[in-house]
C-alpha cells in the first residue's frame, strides 16, 4: 500500500553522488517519558500512570554516540550528527525504561499473555486498557449478553480486569463463543466493542454490513494445529512472491487458508521463488481495503478460516522450503469504531488512547486513525502484536506497511521527496515513530537470528536498512518503489523508440550504499482497479483474441510477450538485492484486480486469479510463466542477487542496448524494435570462454530461438591492463554475440577445470546448472504438438478469456 498519491521516489541517491546538504536540523518531537506500568507481582508500582515529560530516571545512562557507524558509513550525513544522537538517546531511553520496568523488551513483547483473554488457574482472566470507561463488563453468549454479573474492575494504570472460574473443571466461556467489551464513558453512554487483543473475530455473513463479533478462541488439544515442519534456513537473497490468499481463487470467491496451501503453494514453489509474502492477514471489517484497514491486530481474517488453517498454511510452506513474511499494518488503524480498535477512543486525552487527539490523530488521504508511538500502552500492543505472529504462528518476517506516513509528521502527503538530506532529518521527522521502528526491529531480529524484514517506504529515508547499532532503523530491505513507476511511465507516456537505456540503467541502480533493496516491476499497487498489469498495458484487448498458439502471433502479442520478459527480468537483475512478484503477473495476468464495492454492484469477478491461463498449453501465458521460473532459478544457481558486483558497462542509446555483469554473469538487453545485431561486442571483467546461461529468445519461452546455445564465446583482451580508459566500455576483456531485438541474453563462464573434470566424468555441476535453467520449463513449455481434438476445442471457443 502506497502512503499518498503522485509523491513516489526512485530510491535516493548514493552517498558517492554530490547530494545536496544543508544545515543540520534537530528533530523536533516530544521528549521521552515514564511509562505508565501494567501492574505485576515482579515489578515495584510507580505514581506516574502515564508518559509525562519528566527524565529524573534517565540522568544515569551513559551513552557514547560521538562515533555513530552510519555516519562513516554516508559522511554526507555529518551535518544531520544531531539528529542521529538525538534519537539514538531517544532509543536508548526507552529500552533501558523497558528493560527497568518489564525486564526487558522480549518480556514487554509478551503482552497477550496478560491482555485479553488468557487461562490462569482454572480460570479465564480478561485484562483490557481503557483508562477513559468508568465502567466495563465482560458480556457474551457465556452470560446471554448480560453483563450485569460480570462487572470488571479497574486499577490506577487503567486496566479493568475480571476473573471468570471454571464450572465443573469446564471453561465458564466455550470454546468459539462470541464475547464483546462493554463499558461507560464519562457521558454515561454505553458501548460495546471488539477485545483490542482479540485472536479472532466473525461477522455474520448473511446480513449486510453487519458488525463483527469478538470470538474466544481456545480449542481443545485435539482440534489445535501443531507445527510439524521447522522453519527454512534464511535464503541467499529473497525471491519473494506477494500473495492475497483471499483472491487466489480461479473462482469468483474467497479463497480459504487451507486451499491456497494446497493449491497455490506448490505453484511458488514450483516458480522458484523462496518466500511468500502474504497480504490481508490482520482482521479487516472492509475486504475492499486489500487489508490496509486494520481492525482487529491480532486475528486472523475469517473470510479465509481459523487460526488453525493459518498455521497449516504457514507449516505447509515450511514444508516446501518457503518462508513465509507477514504484511503488517502498524502505521495506521481502520477509522471502523463498531468493529475495530478506533471504537476504544471516546473523546480521553492523548496518553490514555491509542492514538494522537486532533489532526495528529488523522490521516486525511487514507480515512484513518494514527497511533501516538511514545505511549507506553501502544508500545506493548504494538510489539506484542509483532511477537505473537512470530511465536503463534511461525512467520519469518514482516513487511511494513506505510512506512512514510509514519516516518514523518506530514505522512508524506503532497511530498515530492527529491533526496535532498533536509527533507529527512528536521522537524517534519516523526522521531517517536522512528524509535519504535528501531526497538520492532530490535525485538523482531532477538526472537528471529534470520528474520526478514521489508520497510515500504518511498521516501528513501537514509540509513533506514542499517542496523540499529550503527544509528539506522534496522530494516533489512527497503521496497525499491520508484521502479514500478518508472515502467508504468514509459508504458503510458514513451513509444518504444523514446525509451533511455540510461535513464533505465540509472533508475534501476540509483539506491543507496549498503541499504539493500527489493527490486519489483509490479506490485499488487499496480494492479488494482484504475490502473494495469504490465501485461495488460503491453497488450491490451489483443489478449482477448490473440493469445492462442495455433495463430500466429500479432505483433502487439509479440511485442508484449517480449517486453513483459525483459522489464521483469531487467528490474531482477539490476534493481535489488531481492525480487519480488505479485500473484499472477508472473504469467501476465491481464485486467486489474477489483474488490468487492459498491461500484461493482459487489462483484468478485475481477477478485481472482485466472490460473486456466496459464495450465491451458496452446495459451501464450505459459512462456511468459516460464520465463519467470527460469529467471529466479538462474539465480538459484549462480546468486547473482547477492553480488555486490554490479557494473553497468553500456547504455548505447542508438543501438537501445544495455550490458551490465551481476556478479560473473554478463547480461545483454537489447530493447530495440528491429535491429538484429551480429557480432555485438560486450565487456566483461573475466577472461575466457562463455555461453548462454538464460536466453529470452528460446523457444520454450515464447521466442523465435535465433540465439544458439552451443556457441562458445572467446573473449579477447581489451587495452592496457590496469588502465582502465584504455579498456572497452571500461571492461578488460570482450566478447561477440548475437543480440536479436527485443531480447535479453545471459552469458556465464565456462570454468576450464571444470571442463577437464568433465573429461575425466566427473560431475559438470555448473554446465548440468544451465542445463536445468534451460530445460526448467522444456516439457511443459516447449513446441507444443496439437491434437486434432485440442484443433477443434480451440475453435469451439469464442473467447479465450
Amino acid at each position: 500500500m502506497g502512503t499518498g498519491s503522485n509523491f513516489y521516489f526512485y530510491s535516493s541517491p548514493s552517498p558517492l553522488k554530490k547530494l545536496s546538504v544543508g544545515p543540520g536540523k534537530k528533530a523536533a518531537s516530544s521528549r521521552i517519558r515514564t511509562p505508565r506500568l501494567f501492574s505485576t507481582p515482579t515489578r515495584a508500582k510507580h505514581d506516574s500512570a502515564v508518559v509525562t515529560d519528566e527524565l529524573t530516571s534517565m540522568t544515569n545512562i551513559k551513552s557514547n554516540m560521538k562515533n555513530l557507524q552510519i555516519m562513516e558509513l554516508d559522511p554526507g550525513l555529518g551535518p544531520y550528527k544531531d539528529h542521529f544522537e538525538y534519537r539514538m538517546k531517544r532509543f536508548q531511553e526507552q529500552k533501558m525504561l523497558i528493560d527497568q520496568y518489564e525486564g526487558g523488551l522480549e518480556e514487554f513483547a509478551k503482552g497477550y499473555l496478560k491482555f485479553g483473554l488468557n487461562r490462569e488457574e482454572g480460570s479465564i482472566v480478561y485484562r483490557e486498557w481503557a483508562p477513559a470507561a468508568e465502567e466495563a463488563q465482560l458480556i457474551g453468549d457465556f452470560n446471554g449478553w448480560d453483563g450485569s454479573n460480570h462487572k470488571m474492575e479497574k486499577n490506577q494504570f487503567g486496566v479493568w480486569t475480571i476473573k471468570i472460574p471454571d464450572i465443573h473443571g469446564n471453561s465458564a466461556i466455550p470454546h468459539n463463543s462470541k464475547i464483546k467489551f462493554r463499558f461507560k464513558h464519562n457521558n454515561g453512554v454505553w458501548v460495546d466493542r471488539i477485545p483490542a487483543w482479540i485472536r479472532y473475530a466473525t461477522v455474520d455473513s448473511t446480513r449486510f454490513a453487519a458488525p463483527y463479533d469478538g470470538v474466544y478462541w481456545d480449542p481443545p488439544p485435539s482440534e489445535r494445529y501443531e507445527f510439524k515442519y521447522p522453519r527454512p534456513p534464511k535464503p541467499k537473497a529473497p525471491r519473494i512472491y506477494e500473495a492475497h490468499v483471499g483472491m487466489s481463487d480461479s473462482k469468483p470467491r474467497v479463497n480459504s487458508y487451507r486451499e491456497f496451501a494446497d493449491n497455490v503453494l506448490p505453484r511458488i514453489k514450483a516458480n522458484n521463488y523462496n518466500t511468500v509474502q502474504l497480504m490481508a492477514i490482520m482482521e479487516h471489517s472492509y475486504y475492499g481495503s486489500f487489508g490496509y484497514h486494520v481492525t482487529n491486530f491480532f486475528a486472523v481474517s475469517s473470510r479465509s478460516g481459523t487460526p488453525e488453517d493459518l498455521k497449516y498454511l504457514i507449516d505447509k510452506a515450511h514444508s516446501l522450503g518457503l518462508r513465509v513474511l507477514m504484511d503488517v499494518v502498524h502505521s495506521h488503524v481502520s477509522n471502523n469504531i463498531t468493529d475495530g480498535l478506533n471504537g476504544f477512543d471516546v473523546g480521553q486525552p492523548t496518553q490514555d488512547s491509542y492514538f494522537h487527539t486532533g489532526p495528529r490523530g488523522y490521516h486525511t488521504l487514507w480515512d484513518s486513525r494514527l497511533f501516538n508511538y511514545s505511549n507506553w500502552e501502544v508500545l506493548r500492543f504494538l510489539l506484542s502484536n509483532l511477537r505473537w505472529w512470530i511465536e503463534e504462528f511461525k512467520f519469518d518476517g514482516f513487511r511494513f506497511d506505510g512506512i512514510t506516513s509514519m516516518l514523518y509528521h506530514h505522512h508524506g502527503i503532497n511530498v515530492a521527496f527529491t533526496g535532498d538530506y533536509n527533507e529527512y532529518f528536521g522537524d517534519s521527522t516523526d522521531v517517536d515513530a522512528v524509535v519504535y521502528m528501531m526497538l520492532a526491529n530490535c525485538l523482531i531480529h532477538s526472537l528471529l537470528d534470520d528474520a526478514t524484514v521489508i520497510a515500504e517506504d518511498v521516501s528513501g529515508m537514509p540509513g533506514l536498512c542499517r542496523p540499529v547499532d550503527e544509528g539506522g532503523a534496522g530494516f533489512d530491505f527497503r521496497l525499491a518503489m520508484g521502479i514500478p513507476d518508472k515502467w508504468i511511465d514509459y508504458l503510458k507516456n514513451k513509444s518504444d523508440d523514446e525509451w533511455s537505456m540510461a535513464d533505465i540503467s540509472t533508475s534501476l541502480t540509483n539506491r543507496r550504499y549498503t541499504e539493500k533493496c527489493v527490486a519489483y516491476a509490479e506490485s499488487h499497487d499496480q494492479s488494482i482497479v484504475g490502473d494495469k498489469t504490465i501485461a495488460f498495458y503491453l497488450m491490451d484487448n489483443e489478449m482477448y483474441s490473440g493469445m492462442s498458439c495455433l495463430t500466429e502471433a500479432s505483433p502487439a502479442i509479440d511485442r508484449g510477450i517480449a517486453l513483459h520478459k525483459m522489464i521483469h527480468f531487467i528490474t531482477m537483475a539490476l534493481g535489488g538485492e531481492g525480487y519480488l512478484n505479485f500473484m499472477g503477473n508472473e504469467f501476465g495476468h491481464p485486467e486489474w484486480i477489483d474488490f468487492p464495492r459498491l461500484g461493482n454492484d459487489w462483484s468478485y469477478e475481477k477478485c481472482r486469479r485466472q490460473w486456466e491461463l496459464v495450465d491451458t498449453k496452446h495459451l501464450r501465458y505459459k512462456f511468459m510463466n516460464a520465463f519467470d521460473r527460469a529467471m529466479n532459478l538462474l539465480d538459484e544457481k549462480f546468486s547473482f542477487l547477492t553480488s555486490t558486483k554490479q557494473i553497468v558497462s553500456s547504455t548505447d542509446e542508438e543501438d537501445k542496448v544495455i550490458v551490465f555483469e551481476r556478479g560473473d554473469l554478463v547480461f545483454v538487453f537489447n530493447f530495440h524494435a528491429d535491429n538484429t545485431y551480429d557480432g555485438y561486442k560486450v565487456g566483461c571483467d573475466l577472461p575466457g570462454k562463455y555461453r548462454v546461461a538464460l536466453d529470452s529468445d528460446a523457444w520454450e519461452f515464447g521466442g523465435h530461438g535465433r540465439v544458439g546455445h552451443d556457441v562458445d564465446h572467446f573473449t579477447s583482451p581489451e587495452g592496457i591492463p590496469g588502465v582502465p580508459e584504455t579498456n572497452f566500455n571500461n571492461r578488460p576483456n570482450s566478447f561477440k554475440v548475437l543480440s536479436p531485438p527485443r531480447t535479453c541474453v545471459v552469458y556465464y563462464r565456462v570454468e576450464e577445470d571444470i571442463l577437464e573434470e568433465t573429461k575425466d566424468n566427473v560431475e559438470d555441476r555448473d554446465l548440468d546448472d544451465v542445463e536445468k535453467i534451460q530445460e526448467a520449463t522444456h516439457e511443459e513449455s516447449g513446441n507444443y504438438k496439437y491434437t486434432q481434438e485440442e484443433e477443434e476445442e480451440e475453435e469451439d471457443n469464442e473467447r479465450l478469456i
